[in-house]
């Protein structure tokens, strides 16, 4: 015979009521048993019957059901505490958030007012610090435009120095060559004289007699 789906609702026939309760009250102490045992998890179990009788279950040996509720409660506690702790930490997220979106608002209008923007709104006693502060930054801007001015002269100097250095050098080996080179063609140089092959010449009397 096929059970029938048993309807969620409270039993109004009361026989069949506290029949029902005992059977389920004694299945849940033995599944909570079995998952005590089974998996080694620690179960407390409290039952109140409809007419205010307890039933209580402990996994624990060495201590009372007390013990498994203290734990729990505990637990409770500092979870409590965490989650407080959680959202204060949002709080806080939120107000630094926020405390950074308004400086980055005001950085923000500085930056317009001293490019000359948003000037509309401004007291007398702001456009002069703004004026002052311009002053300020462009003292600083011609400051170290003067100092690299400087640094690149040094530089070109210095690189003048070494051209200058190596130009020398150059003129010296030059010269060192030259002298050498005109030492060579004295060395190979060639006396020309006059060589005649043949019968001597036959001196005549007007040859003797200039001689």
């Amino acid at each position: 015979m096929v059970r029938g789906k048993t309807q969620m609702k409270r039993i109004e026939n009361d026989t069949s009521r506290q029949v029902t309760f005992s059977k389920r009250r004694n299945g849940l102490l033995k599944k909570a048993f079995e998952l005590s045992v089974l998996c080694d998890a620690e179960v407390a179990l409290i039952i109140f019957s409809p007419r205010g009788k307890l039933y209580e279950f402990s996994s624990s040996r060495c201590y009372s059901i007390n013990k498994t509720v203290e734990r729990y409660q505990k637990k409770v506690k500092d979870l409590g505490l965490c989650s407080r702790g959680m959202q204060d930490n949002t709080q806080q997220g939120k107000d630094g958030t926020i405390g950074i979106q308004k400086k980055l608002d005001h950085l923000e209008i500085s930056k317009r007012k001293l490019l000359g923007d948003c000037l509309d709104a401004c007291s007398v006693e702001e456009l002069n610090q703004i004026e002052n502060q311009l002053d300020r930054s462009l003292s600083k801007i011609r400051a170290r435009k003067n100092q690299l001015f400087k640094e690149q002269i040094e530089q070109l100097r210095e690189e003048e120095k070494c051209l200058l250095e190596e130009n020398n050098k150059l003129r010296g080996q030059c010269g060192i060559e030259k002298r050498g080179s005109m030492r060579k063609e004295d060395e190979n140089e060639v006396v020309v004289t006059e060589l005649f092959i043949g019968p001597p010449e036959r001196q005549t009397p007007d040859k003797i007699c200039n001689t």
